[in-house]
């Protein structure tokens, strides 16, 4: 199991987006990215971690962020979310779940007694020099992306 920490290089991707091309780490070289790790497009918490972002998006770019929602459903999937939602961040299929597993934030999980593999809400602050700067696991939606956000400018 995975485990990044402050000063942890932060491992390279590259995923699809909601808009038919694709998104590497290296393209984002002298930039911080936000990296924010989601269960599902269109559920409830998910939907409301996207629109926290998204109202900020202006704020990030300010600062020299870039934000990426991840999680495995599809592209397609992905631009019907943000059209339905008005988006502003990019959002990457991790279909294959590969980019969650160099993450560690797909994780054995509990629902009502039953236990099944997904994804952890989590997010990645990562540095303009590719290293992790700040980590937030087991994500509580509410003041999130202000969290965030006042860590981008820190």
């Amino acid at each position: 199991m995975t485990t990044l920490n402050p000063g942890d290089k932060a491992p390279e991707f590259s995923m699809p987006t909601d808009s038919s091309g694709t998104v590497t780490l290296s393209d984002f070289k002298g930039k911080s990215v936000v990296l924010y790790f989601y269960p599902k497009d269109d559920t409830p918490g998910c939907t409301k971690e996207a629109i926290g972002f998204s109202g900020k998006i202006d704020e990030f770019e300010a600062a020299g962020a870039v934000v990426i929602g991840v999680s495995k459903d599809t592209a397609a999937k992905h631009g019907k979310f943000r059209t339905k939602h008005d988006l502003k961040v990019i959002l990457a299929s991790d279909a294959e779940g590969d980019v969650c597993e160099r993450y560690g934030v797909w994780k054995e999980k509990s629902m009502y007694g039953r236990t099944y593999m997904g994804i952890e809400r989590a997010t990645f602050l990562i540095g303009p020099d590719g290293k992790i700067k700040k980590t937030w696991p087991k994500v509580k939606v509410a003041g999130h992306a202000e969290d965030v956000l006042e860590a981008v400018k820190a």
